[in-house]
């Protein structure tokens, strides 16, 4: 899996809104978040082609930009990474240290609740 950057990330997060883009459309999309110049942002799309995150076709001057990975695939594997980095795998003592701090809203409990009970039904027990 291609690994990126927090700033990669973001130019990714501007594509996935809508593709294939156009680098100005890039632009247009960052620019209310962030204050990044148009040329920064064109060498971080340059990065993503290389590093093959995005390809694109010409059309005429302008370059069309589409991302060639998706992005619950890639924050599924991210946050593989960081659970068996941080917790050696092991997802409950992520989640009871969010529970512990308060930062689990009743949707998020809801949620885990349904995930959970999913699992079970699949794992027949």
């Amino acid at each position: 899996m291609i690994e990126l950057s927090k700033a990669e990330f973001a130019v990714m997060e501007a594509l996935w809104q809508g593709y294939p883009a156009k680098a100005s459309d890039i632009v247009q999309r960052l620019s209310d978040d962030t204050q990044w110049h148009e040329k920064t942002i064109k060498t971080l799309v340059s990065r993503l082609v290389k590093k093959q995150a995005v390809s694109f076709e010409k059309d005429g001057r302008e370059y069309i930009y589409t991302p060639t990975i998706g992005r619950e695939a890639y924050t599924l594997k991210e946050s593989q990474n960081f659970i068996a980095r941080l917790f050696r795998g092991r997802v409950a003592p992520l989640v009871s240290g969010f529970a512990k701090t308060q930062q689990l809203s009743q949707q998020d409990i809801d949620e885990l609740k349904q995930i959970i009970e999913q699992w079970e039904q699949k794992q027949g027990k």
